[in-house]
């Protein structure tokens, strides 16, 4: 059998016809098509053929293509976002796994059995977590009376300001304000979004649990489980499987710890600052500035902007504007000399990829995929950059030659 206008190469005479022999299904040899170059030109210039062979024809070829790849990715997105209980778990797990597998090897070369190496990581983890809740805790207990008086009278000489305008709103709008907000209180429609929270304390706690369980399982046998993965695959693809799981944990443990020390170096910077300056809730409001550090560019403005709003309620808006230098000064040092130092250029995303990752990872999960985005992008970008070798990217990442440029 062959499709009609493709030149078959004919066995030669005398090599026998039989009928269990001239039968594709049954044949016990494989027959070769040889096509040249003029005969797929003559063939592409027949119908049904010729439709696809002119632009407008490589153009829907080229269309059909991209709807696949984007009706696959939109798959991928949806499930993603479906399974937000499972999916996110899993990539923080991932990243906090990457993050400790230098620790892991070495204890793993001083002959640390992978059981307890696995306990002391988790533990270290737990702590290192619970201190960070327990201080943020503490610190607002210990300050809260002093911060609502100060809310409290912030609040005073805000609604004092709104009287002196022309379009200030009277006592009797006030009032009814205050009614509707309690009428919304005691209202089923609150009761159904405390419900909802309690659903949402719920969906925490497991994803909790199961972050903490596929962790276990990343640090103990992480190594085992990739190379199970790979065991499909022969040859050059399964050299490029270990060189994309390299990379991964490479970029993911690079990134958080990199991001980590940076973190902590702001922290402390500004700290230091809201002490010298007075401002209550220094301790709460320097753990927060270290979460939201791992938000490039959107994070370190807002936890500049929460600090100078403590300032501002509670000393005035000098202060708050000495509170804004201090955070303008630690981000500038930061940004400038210790991050280029600790994440390398091999870490370094474009600005504009960074605001897309963050935008796209906002939309797909919150707060928790906007921490997540840039690590992921980061990690991608690092893959392209072994497809094809440890040190050769994907033929289309590849820079162009100084010559071709002219």
């Amino acid at each position: 059998m062959h499709v009609a206008g493709l030149p078959v190469n004919r066995p030669p005479a005398g090599t026998g016809h039989g009928y269990g022999r001239s039968m594709g299904l049954f044949r016990r040899s494989v027959q070769d098509v040889k096509l040249t170059t003029r005969d797929v030109e003559l063939t592409a210039k027949r119908a049904p053929w010729s439709l696809w062979a002119d632009p407008f024809g490589q153009l829907g070829i080229r269309a059909v293509q991209i709807i696949v790849v984007v009706a696959v990715a939109a798959g991928i997105f949806f499930a993603i976002h479906s399974l937000t209980l499972v999916t996110i778990p899993l990539v923080i797990a991932l990243i906090l796994a990457s993050a400790f597998a230098p620790a892991m090897g070495w204890m793993r070369r001083r002959g640390v059995p992978d059981l307890l190496a696995t306990v002391i990581t988790l533990l270290v983890i737990v702590v290192l977590l619970g201190g960070i809740g327990w201080l943020i805790v503490w610190a607002v207990r210990d300050q809260y009376d002093d911060l609502y008086t100060q809310a409290e009278a912030g609040v005073q000489e805000f609604l004092a300001w709104v009287n002196t305008l022309p379009f200030a709103p009277t006592q009797d709008q006030i009032d009814d304000w205050l009614t509707s907000a309690g009428d919304f209180v005691t209202s089923s429609q609150f009761g159904s979004g405390a419900i909802a929270g309690v659903s949402a304390v719920a969906n925490f706690v497991t994803g909790f649990v199961l972050l903490v369980t596929i962790l276990f399982f990343f640090l103990k046998d992480g190594p085992r489980m990739w190379e199970f993965l790979l065991r499909p695959f022969h040859g050059s693809r399964y050299d490029r499987g270990r060189r994309i799981g390299d990379k991964t944990v490479t970029v993911l443990g690079s990134y958080v710890r990199g991001t980590a020390t940076v973190a902590l170096v702001d922290a402390i910077g500004i700290l230091i600052g809201l002490l010298i300056l007075q401002v209550p809730l220094a301790i709460p409001l320097a753990v927060l500035v270290f979460i939201l550090a791992f938000i490039p560019i959107v994070g370190a403005t807002l936890a500049g902007i929460l600090a100078a709003l403590v300032a501002l309620v509670a000393n005035g808006w000098v202060n708050a504007l000495f509170v804004v230098g201090v955070v303008v000064l630690v981000n500038q040092l930061e940004g400038n000399f210790l991050q280029p130092f600790l994440m390398g250029r091999s870490m370094k995303l474009h600005a504009f990829v960074i605001l897309v990752a963050l935008t796209v990872g906002t939309v797909l999960g919150g707060l928790i995929g906007a921490i997540l985005a840039v690590p992921i992008a980061a990690t991608v970008w690092g893959i392209v950059q072994v497809w094809d070798g440890p040190t050769t990217p994907a033929r289309w990442a590849r820079p162009k030659p100084v010559e071709s440029r002219r």
